[in-house]
């Protein structure tokens, strides 16, 4: 690209009336017969789309109806992001039919900004016709005859100032703030069609405005949003080169399955399945290695009359509510007894109080429960109310000073396997999202950040729940809802036990 003034165009304009009239299909004709693939497999040739390239294109530019205004594609390193970024940003400059057109294409720094602007300057200067139609400038290319431009930005809001987008294209949105985001959306909505897309792999965490944008896009309920995602099945091995070939379309024929193979042995487990199955990972600060969890899975169910401990955390509105016993022997087994959780989309929403009293209740005529360990913020009224029953509640406030050490002794036998659970998979997920705080006041479990919407609550009341249990006496004792009472004479010096209540609830050693 020189600088210094551009010479004047004197070709005719572009005559693009052989191309179909719209969608897919015209993006993938245009491509065809004005752009080349400027390096890799192919390189010097024409562009041909892949079939499950002008999939995704017939979602963002259908041949009929309107398009959406918004639109993110996730998908794993490797398969040309920034080539499909390339190829849309010359169609919305040349042959996307809109006059005065402005193509903004946002990168994640001023040296990517440099690289893709090259590739797609590249790409015209190998097209005589296209090159004739262009003037090339340090940051953008402009065609004359239609007063259109394509300009290339860093991801620096007060760059994004200014500009009426008819597409607008973020590469790389896991490493874009909110402030970019915003600054590239709220700039687009002044003409009668505009897109504004986004392509990037997963971002390191399940935050920042790329998470929100995908747990908008999944629930499906914005016609004027399309989501499109490609990645492995959350529960696949990484060397399942089956899930590889279902997150990387291009796997066989411009990415190659040896260097995968090569990357895998040599790069981290989380690393490999964010950038190369295009999957979310655990948090950096993560609690406990997935591999580590699962390695623990024992899929039966406490059985009945078995001796247990409760951990109850609770919520009032927003956040989740969760039941967790775990089962007292050499080995404890935990198991989920009940989690109540606000469904997406209704922020707010009341946990039903009566339900989880009726199930804390109901825990304990099934199974022979020593303590109830929980916490009284906010379930004052219900703990104490249930204690008033004889049930055996015990407070467990989750202040640092007991949360610490039972982080501790539960991630330790985690580790050791020395504790299993029934496989749960919502008791998965909660401690697949804990994240561990490390300070002067100790360290325990927390959501990654204070809004986060990824429940943590099983695993809080599975903590509780495990740290009460190495500890609870079970010696010979009463139980609440025995049917029958058996009495055995109390070792010297002990008061006899009381009888069975009038109301058929017996007293527990220990309740309040």
């Amino acid at each position: 690209m020189r600088a210094g003034p551009k010479p004047e165009i004197t070709a005719g304009p572009l005559d693009l009336s052989a191309l179909p009239r719209s969608g897919a299909r015209r993006v993938d004709a245009f491509a065809r017969e004005y752009l080349t693939v400027t390096r890799g497999k192919g390189a010097k040739g024409p562009f041909r789309l892949r079939g499950w390239q002008t999939a995704i294109l017939r979602r963002l530019l259908p041949a009929s109806g309107p398009r959406p205004r918004q639109a993110l594609l996730s998908m794993p390193r490797g398969n040309g992001k920034t080539s499909l970024a390339a190829v849309l940003g010359a169609y919305g400059l040349y042959a996307d039919g809109v006059e005065s057109a402005e193509v903004v294409v946002v990168a994640s720094d001023a040296r990517q900004a440099g690289i893709t602007l090259r590739q797609i300057a590249r790409m015209v200067q190998l097209e005589p016709r296209l090159a004739e139609q262009t003037q090339v400038f340090q940051s953008r290319l402009y065609v004359p005859h239609t007063d259109s431009t394509l300009v290339v930005l860093p991801a620096e809001p007060g760059a994004l100032q200014g500009w009426n987008p008819s597409l607008a294209i973020i590469d790389e949105l896991h490493v874009v703030t909110r402030a970019v985001w915003d600054a590239v959306s709220l700039a687009a909505g002044k003409r009668d069609r505009s897109l504004t897309l986004a392509i990037s792999t997963p971002g390191p965490a399940r935050e920042g405005v790329m998470w929100d944008l995908v747990e908008h896009g999944r629930r499906g309920d914005d016609p004027s949003f399309v989501y499109v995602e490609y990645a492995a099945p959350e529960d696949c091995e990484v060397d399942d080169e089956d899930a590889w070939a279902v997150a990387n379309r291009a796997l066989g024929d411009f990415l190659y399955v040896d260097a995968l193979r090569s990357t895998m042995r040599t790069t981290r487990e989380a690393d490999f399945r964010r950038f190369r199955l295009g999957q979310w990972t655990q948090h950096a600060d993560a609690w406990l290695p997935r591999e580590a969890w699962l390695a623990c899975a024992l899929e039966r169910e406490i059985p009945d009359d078995a001796v247990v401990v409760l951990g109850f955390d609770g919520s009032y509105s927003g956040d989740a509510t969760a039941i967790v016993a775990v089962e007292l022997g050499d080995v404890p087994h935990l198991d989920v007894v009940q989690v109540w959780e606000p469904e997406q989309g209704t922020p707010g929403q009341q946990v039903p109080i009566v339900d989880v009293e009726d199930a804390l209740r109901e825990a304990c005529k099934r199974w022979r429960v020593q303590t109830i360990v929980a916490d009284p913020f906010r379930w004052a009224r219900s703990l104490q109310l249930l204690a008033d029953e004889r049930l055996p509640v015990e407070e467990f406030p989750q202040s640092a000073q007991r949360m610490t050490p039972a982080t501790q002794r539960f991630g330790e036998a985690v580790l050791n396997r020395a504790l299993t659970h029934s496989g749960d998979p919502d008791l998965a997920r909660h401690v697949g999202n804990a994240v561990v705080k490390n300070d002067s006041r100790g360290h325990r479990i927390v959501k990654e950040h204070k809004d986060s919407t990824r429940r943590i609550d099983l695993a809080v009341a599975a903590v509780m729940a495990f740290a009460a249990a190495s500890t609870v006496h079970t010696g010979p004792q009463l139980w609440v809802f025995d049917e029958d009472v058996i009495e055995t004479a109390p070792p010297a010096g002990v008061a006899e036990p009381p009888r069975l209540a009038a109301n058929g609830i017996e007293p527990v050693a220990g309740a309040k």
